[in-house]
Protein backbone atom coordinates (compact mmCIF):
# COMPACT_ATOMS: atom_id res chain seq x y z
CA UNK A 1 0.00 0.00 0.00
CA UNK A 2 2.87 2.34 0.84
CA UNK A 3 4.40 1.74 -2.61
CA UNK A 4 1.07 2.50 -4.30
CA UNK A 5 0.66 5.65 -2.21
CA UNK A 6 4.20 6.73 -3.14
CA UNK A 7 3.57 6.15 -6.85
CA UNK A 8 0.30 8.10 -6.69
CA UNK A 9 2.06 10.90 -4.83
CA UNK A 10 4.86 11.07 -7.42
CA UNK A 11 2.32 11.09 -10.28
CA UNK A 12 0.33 13.85 -8.59
CA UNK A 13 3.43 15.96 -8.04
CA UNK A 14 4.52 15.37 -11.64
CA UNK A 15 1.13 16.34 -13.05
CA UNK A 16 0.96 19.37 -10.78
CA UNK A 17 4.44 20.50 -11.87
CA UNK A 18 3.53 20.02 -15.56
CA UNK A 19 0.34 22.05 -15.12
CA UNK A 20 2.27 24.86 -13.43
CA UNK A 21 4.87 24.85 -16.22
CA UNK A 22 2.14 24.92 -18.88
CA UNK A 23 0.39 27.79 -17.08
CA UNK A 24 3.64 29.76 -16.82
CA UNK A 25 4.36 29.16 -20.51
CA UNK A 26 0.88 30.30 -21.54
CA UNK A 27 1.15 33.40 -19.35
CA UNK A 28 4.43 34.46 -20.98
CA UNK A 29 3.12 33.77 -24.50
CA UNK A 30 -0.02 35.78 -23.75
CA UNK A 31 2.14 38.67 -22.49
CA UNK A 32 4.10 38.63 -25.74
CA UNK A 33 0.89 38.51 -27.77
CA UNK A 34 -0.70 41.34 -25.77
CA UNK A 35 2.36 43.54 -26.23
CA UNK A 36 2.53 43.01 -30.00
CA UNK A 37 -1.12 44.06 -30.29
CA UNK A 38 -0.16 47.51 -28.97
CA UNK A 39 2.09 48.12 -32.00
CA UNK A 40 0.69 49.78 -35.11
CA UNK A 41 3.16 47.76 -37.15
CA UNK A 42 6.40 45.80 -36.90
CA UNK A 43 9.42 45.77 -39.20
CA UNK A 44 11.63 42.74 -38.64
CA UNK A 45 15.02 41.80 -40.07
CA UNK A 46 15.67 38.09 -39.60
CA UNK A 47 17.90 35.19 -40.52
CA UNK A 48 16.81 31.67 -41.46
CA UNK A 49 19.14 28.71 -40.93
CA UNK A 50 18.22 25.17 -41.98
CA UNK A 51 21.54 23.62 -41.00
CA UNK A 52 22.87 23.83 -44.55
CA UNK A 53 22.81 27.54 -45.24
CA UNK A 54 21.74 30.82 -43.70
CA UNK A 55 19.57 33.32 -45.52
CA UNK A 56 18.46 36.81 -44.52
CA UNK A 57 15.05 38.37 -44.92
CA UNK A 58 12.78 41.22 -43.94
CA UNK A 59 9.14 41.25 -42.83
CA UNK A 60 6.73 44.13 -42.34
CA UNK A 61 3.61 43.19 -40.39
CA UNK A 62 0.49 45.25 -39.68
CA UNK A 63 -2.37 43.33 -38.10
CA UNK A 64 -3.05 40.36 -40.36
CA UNK A 65 -1.35 41.98 -43.33
CA UNK A 66 2.31 41.49 -44.14
CA UNK A 67 5.08 41.80 -46.71
CA UNK A 68 8.01 39.38 -46.56
CA UNK A 69 11.16 39.60 -48.69
CA UNK A 70 13.03 36.32 -48.48
CA UNK A 71 15.32 34.29 -50.77
CA UNK A 72 14.58 36.43 -53.79
CA UNK A 73 10.80 36.20 -53.38
CA UNK A 74 8.32 38.80 -52.13
CA UNK A 75 5.18 37.68 -50.32
CA UNK A 76 2.30 40.12 -49.90
CA UNK A 77 -0.74 39.25 -47.82
CA UNK A 78 -3.47 41.90 -47.95
CA UNK A 79 -5.76 40.18 -45.44
CA UNK A 80 -7.71 38.29 -48.08
CA UNK A 81 -5.20 36.97 -50.59
CA UNK A 82 -1.50 36.25 -50.69
CA UNK A 83 0.74 37.07 -53.63
CA UNK A 84 4.15 35.41 -54.08
CA UNK A 85 6.22 37.39 -56.55
CA UNK A 86 9.06 35.51 -58.24
CA UNK A 87 11.22 37.84 -60.40
CA UNK A 88 13.43 35.02 -61.69
CA UNK A 89 10.51 33.14 -63.24
CA UNK A 90 8.44 36.29 -63.85
CA UNK A 91 5.54 34.64 -62.07
CA UNK A 92 3.04 35.70 -59.41
CA UNK A 93 1.31 32.96 -57.40
CA UNK A 94 -2.02 33.99 -55.89
CA UNK A 95 -3.60 32.12 -52.98
CA UNK A 96 -6.67 32.75 -50.84
CA UNK A 97 -6.41 33.35 -47.10
CA UNK A 98 -7.36 29.69 -46.58
CA UNK A 99 -4.37 28.51 -48.60
CA UNK A 100 -1.95 31.20 -47.38
CA UNK A 101 -0.88 29.41 -44.19
CA UNK A 102 0.65 26.54 -46.12
CA UNK A 103 2.50 28.86 -48.49
CA UNK A 104 3.82 31.63 -46.26
CA UNK A 105 7.22 31.93 -44.65
CA UNK A 106 6.61 31.32 -40.96
CA UNK A 107 8.16 34.67 -39.94
CA UNK A 108 4.85 36.31 -40.85
CA UNK A 109 2.95 34.26 -38.29
CA UNK A 110 5.80 34.12 -35.79
CA UNK A 111 3.90 36.16 -33.23
CA UNK A 112 0.60 34.27 -33.28
CA UNK A 113 1.10 30.74 -34.67
CA UNK A 114 1.11 29.10 -31.24
CA UNK A 115 -2.53 29.94 -30.44
CA UNK A 116 -3.95 26.93 -32.26
CA UNK A 117 -2.76 23.35 -32.54
CA UNK A 118 -0.08 23.33 -29.83
CA UNK A 119 0.45 22.39 -26.22
CA UNK A 120 3.26 24.19 -24.46
CA UNK A 121 5.46 24.06 -21.41
CA UNK A 122 8.26 25.99 -19.70
CA UNK A 123 11.76 25.14 -20.93
CA UNK A 124 15.33 26.28 -20.27
CA UNK A 125 16.60 29.85 -19.89
CA UNK A 126 19.82 31.00 -21.58
CA UNK A 127 21.87 34.18 -21.85
CA UNK A 128 22.48 34.86 -25.55
CA UNK A 129 24.40 37.94 -26.71
CA UNK A 130 23.81 39.51 -23.31
CA UNK A 131 20.06 38.87 -23.46
CA UNK A 132 18.10 36.69 -21.05
CA UNK A 133 16.14 34.31 -23.28
CA UNK A 134 13.38 32.10 -21.85
CA UNK A 135 12.43 29.18 -24.07
CA UNK A 136 8.93 27.78 -24.39
CA UNK A 137 8.53 24.28 -25.82
CA UNK A 138 5.53 23.84 -28.10
CA UNK A 139 4.34 20.41 -29.19
CA UNK A 140 2.01 20.19 -32.20
CA UNK A 141 -1.20 18.29 -31.51
CA UNK A 142 -1.44 17.20 -35.15
CA UNK A 143 1.58 17.49 -37.43
CA UNK A 144 3.09 15.07 -39.93
CA UNK A 145 6.44 16.85 -40.12
CA UNK A 146 7.15 18.98 -37.03
CA UNK A 147 8.07 17.20 -33.80
CA UNK A 148 8.39 20.27 -31.57
CA UNK A 149 8.98 24.01 -31.67
CA UNK A 150 11.09 26.08 -29.30
CA UNK A 151 10.23 29.75 -28.99
CA UNK A 152 12.89 31.97 -27.41
CA UNK A 153 11.53 35.09 -25.70
CA UNK A 154 13.55 38.07 -24.46
CA UNK A 155 12.45 38.32 -20.83
CA UNK A 156 13.23 42.05 -20.67
CA UNK A 157 11.44 43.29 -23.79
CA UNK A 158 8.86 40.46 -24.01
CA UNK A 159 9.68 40.19 -27.72
CA UNK A 160 10.42 36.97 -29.57
CA UNK A 161 14.14 36.35 -30.13
CA UNK A 162 14.04 33.16 -32.18
CA UNK A 163 12.05 30.12 -33.22
CA UNK A 164 13.45 26.62 -33.70
CA UNK A 165 11.42 23.98 -35.54
CA UNK A 166 12.57 20.41 -34.89
CA UNK A 167 11.34 17.95 -37.52
CA UNK A 168 10.51 14.29 -37.08
CA UNK A 169 13.19 13.38 -39.60
CA UNK A 170 15.86 14.84 -37.31
CA UNK A 171 16.55 18.14 -39.08
CA UNK A 172 15.71 21.59 -37.75
CA UNK A 173 15.36 25.20 -38.88
CA UNK A 174 15.97 28.37 -36.90
CA UNK A 175 14.54 31.84 -37.45
CA UNK A 176 16.41 34.53 -35.48
CA UNK A 177 15.22 38.11 -35.25
CA UNK A 178 18.14 40.45 -35.88
CA UNK A 179 16.29 43.76 -35.50
CA UNK A 180 12.79 44.62 -34.35
CA UNK A 181 11.27 48.04 -35.06
CA UNK A 182 7.75 49.15 -34.28
CA UNK A 183 5.33 51.92 -35.27
CA UNK A 184 7.17 52.82 -38.46
CA UNK A 185 5.86 55.15 -41.18
CA UNK A 186 4.69 52.87 -43.99
CA UNK A 187 3.49 53.44 -47.52
CA UNK A 188 -0.31 53.34 -47.83
CA UNK A 189 -0.03 50.81 -50.66
CA UNK A 190 2.61 48.59 -49.07
CA UNK A 191 0.23 45.66 -48.57
CA UNK A 192 -1.49 46.05 -51.95
CA UNK A 193 -0.54 43.98 -54.98
CA UNK A 194 -0.50 46.16 -58.09
CA UNK A 195 -0.77 43.98 -61.17
CA UNK A 196 0.30 46.76 -63.53
CA UNK A 197 3.80 46.67 -62.01
CA UNK A 198 4.27 43.16 -63.45
CA UNK A 199 2.93 43.39 -67.01
CA UNK A 200 4.84 40.38 -68.38
CA UNK A 201 4.42 38.10 -65.38
CA UNK A 202 2.40 34.89 -65.49
CA UNK A 203 -0.39 34.96 -62.87
CA UNK A 204 -0.83 31.55 -61.26
CA UNK A 205 -4.10 31.35 -59.30
CA UNK A 206 -4.08 28.43 -56.87
CA UNK A 207 -7.76 28.74 -55.91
Amino acid sequence: MKKIATIISVLFIGLSSYAQNAAAAKKLLDEVSAKTKTYNNMVIDFSFNNGKQESKGKATIQGEKYVVDFMGLTQIFDGAKMYIINPNDEEVTVASAKSADSQAVSIASLLSFYKKGYTYTWDKKQTINGKSIQFIKLTPTNSKDVKEVYLGIDTKTKNIYNRTDVYKGGSKSIITIKSFKTNQTLSKNLFTFTKSKYPNYYINNLD
